[in-house]
């Protein structure tokens, strides 16, 4: 027993304890994330469609639940709190690279997106609004890519997030399972 160990006896190492790791690695990407989509919204100026912003819930759910997980993993909480906390993130990230995907196949065509933010402009209200609305209002569309690198938009890039995010939940699931 190490004498850091003696003083906290719930401390438990992060290589020692799978949901420990996973949680905290889980937050740190959760975190990382979405530090670049408030830059790229608020330093490159590229303002997030409806569907963007449907996607960064997973992480605003990510962020403080990893968190609380890796907490109570470091203090020794029951096995099933765990489970709970890591299945909860492996769900959410999971479901948030399906949200990606369909945001993806919008922006490539493969299917309409939701009529709000993609598709034909019919109801621009009338003529006295219009005027003060175009001076106020940037319309961001969900089926136009605004940025793209190696081929993939931010969607594609939150699908991929998501899914390392889930495996690793998933994984700190099945470990701690097994423990």
């Amino acid at each position: 027993m190490t004498t850091q160990s003696a003083a906290i006896p719930a401390f438990k190492p992060a290589a020692a304890s799978p949901a420990l790791a996973a949680s905290l690695l889980v937050t740190l990407i959760a975190a990382a994330t979405i530090a670049g989509a408030w830059f790229f919204q608020l330093v490159l100026e590229i303002v997030p469609c409806p569907l963007c912003l449907e996607q960064r819930y997973a992480y605003y759910l990510a962020i403080p639940l990893g968190a609380l997980t890796a907490l109570a993993a470091r203090s020794g909480a029951p096995r099933p709190l765990l489970l709970a906390g890591l299945a909860i993130l492996a769900l959410a990230t999971l479901a948030n690279a399906g949200l990606g995907a369909y945001h993806s196949g919008v922006e490539w065509g493969f299917w309409k997106g939701p009529t709000d933010c993609s598709g034909p402009v019919v109801n621009l209200g009338n003529a006295a609004d219009l005027l003060s609305k175009l001076d106020t209002v940037k319309v961001v569309r969900c089926d136009e890519v605004q940025w793209r690198f190696l081929g993939l938009s931010l969607a594609g890039y939150n699908v991929l997030i998501s899914l390392l995010m889930a495996a690793i939940a998933a994984w700190g699931f099945v470990r701690t399972a097994k423990r």
